[in-house]
């Protein structure tokens, strides 16, 4: 027996990973484990928790879920301290192992020092390569572990200023939370690409992790983003801010309010869950077409979806039931269970679409196989029409900044215009939302391509930060790595 791995299969784009400080509370390695499991949809192939008590670290870190690996009270005890930094990992660069497991920890000159990361180093592979001709030996294949040795061969005093030499080497994107003996430090990457926010307990503890819902958990204050190239120190109930990097305009990544954050969130001072409601509204404006239900794609489109209904006027219904117990599932690979694999996560509701004409509302399509085979599934429940709307641009290039997409010749959009597009899926009709439109549901009247607001190469093309790894990202990089290990 053969274990396929849904996810694996899951024609959506998949994000980063999720990470987690707390400094000042007594319980900080169970708050960091509450937080993780808020921030589980970020990543879903391992977790890792550093804590310390002000003299000693202490770790656990593990493939699978949060629940799985904190769940025992066992676990938690063998983490003491005031402080932690917690990691949820959904692999972009490196294989999935053990050694890839965050957070890393390192023992420096100026003592133990544990980091977590989310994000995409782009030049990674080239200061890997400087690094090892110096003599570093790597332990890992993620592009963390740059950073834990740049900040080792820096000639600087303390932890902060050799962080700051040590991002000052790096480009890409990243919200990066570390841990030392005294205190959880975090960071974000000069364009704040990378989400990262600031809560604060009624005790005063202070709190950093990169979604608001993982502050809601455990009963934080959201206190407000960590902005773009700052660095905050968190040392019990006290903060000190720095900005070692010269301020820039932000280039937030707008897919965080398309997929990727949790629709309970709020991200750079919107509302996700409204915002991609307002996605709907716009889609509806640009790309109407005469049906009888607008059905969400669950769960994903389901903002969307609510947006587009409310605004064209027609009723909004559940079609499509999603099964929420889906893990690994251990079956034979044949051609004929490949074939039935959406059914695994989704089902038609064959009594309400039977004759309807149907809107489908998707966030996104990237290869196209998981639409092509819902728009078959639809169709075979008996509906009359087929209409595909997405809630987002065209997907026409690859991510480079820690979303794990595929290589740009996989991209459905990228090789097909949208009557094409459509053809292939299987749908009467085919449309999305404008780059417009989505910067207007974002509050902007249209996108200002000489300033952008947002990082939005996936659709555009419009890279923020210099690609010096290009073509290595992703998987690649892991490749890259072990073929010169080799």
């Amino acid at each position: 027996m053969i274990a396929i791995d849904p996810r694996r299969d899951d024609d959506h784009f998949h994000d980063e990973c999720g990470v987690f400080g707390i400094s000042g509370h007594a319980d900080a390695a169970s708050l960091a484990a509450l937080g993780l499991h808020a921030l589980q949809h970020r990543g879903q192939e391992a977790a890792g928790i550093v804590a310390c008590d002000g003299e000693q670290f202490h770790s656990h870190r593990a493939l699978g879920h949060v629940g799985d690996n904190f769940g025992n009270e066992a676990v938690i005890r063998r983490l003491p301290g005031s402080s932690a930094v917690g990691h949820v990992r959904y692999a972009t660069t490196g294989d999935t192992a053990m050694r890839n497991v965050q957070p890393l920890f390192a023992d420096f000159e100026f003592g133990g020092l544990a980091i977590a990361h989310n994000g995409n180093l782009t030049n990674a592979l080239a200061i890997r390569r400087q690094l090892v001709r110096r003599g570093c030996l790597f332990q890992s294949t993620t592009d963390t572990e740059v950073i834990v040795h740049l900040i080792a061969i820096s000639l600087y005093a303390t932890v902060e200023e050799r962080m700051i030499d040590a991002l000052r080497q790096v480009e890409g994107a990243y919200s990066l939370v570390a841990l030392s003996r005294t205190a959880v430090l975090a960071v974000r990457d000069p364009l704040g690409i990378r989400p990262l926010v600031l809560g604060r307990m009624r005790n005063g503890a202070w709190m950093v992790a990169s979604e608001t819902c993982a502050l809601d958990i455990v009963g934080a204050a959201f206190e407000r983003d960590v902005e773009p190239g700052e660095l905050v120190v968190l040392e019990g109930d006290q903060l000190r801010s720095i900005h070692p990097f010269a301020r820039q305009p932000g280039r937030f990544c707008v897919f965080e309010y398309v997929y990727f954050a949790r629709p309970d969130s709020v991200v750079e001072g919107r509302d996700v869950y409204e915002a991609r409601k307002r996605i709907g509204r716009e889609l509806a404006r640009e790309a109407a077409v005469p049906a009888d239900l607008v059905v969400p794609v669950p769960d994903s489109g389901v903002p969307a979806a609510l947006g587009y209904a409310g605004e064209a006027g027609i009723p909004f219904e559940l079609g499509i039931i999603r099964n929420h117990y889906v893990g690994r599932t251990f079956i034979e690979p044949t051609d004929s269970i490949r074939h039935l694999g959406v059914r695994l996560k989704h089902n038609a509701n064959r009594a309400l679409l039977e004759g309807k004409r149907v809107v489908l509302v998707d966030d996104s399509i990237v290869r196209g196989t998981t639409s092509t085979k819902i728009v078959a599934m639809v169709r075979q429940a008996g509906a009359a029409e087929v209409h595909m709307r997405i809630s987002s641009p065209p997907t026409m290039n690859s991510c480079y900044y820690g979303i794990d997409t595929p290589e740009r010749d996989k991209l459905l959009a990228a090789q097909n215009d949208v009557a094409a597009m459509a053809k292939l899926i299987g749908a009467d009709s085919l449309a999305f939302v404008s780059i417009d439109g989505l910067y207007r549901a974002m509050g902007e009247t249209k996108r200002d391509a000489a300033k952008p607001r947002f990082c939005d190469a996936c659709f555009t093309g419009d890279y923020p930060v210099a690609l010096t790894d290009r073509g290595v990202g992703r998987e690649h990089y892991a490749l890259s790595v072990m073929a010169e290990e080799s």
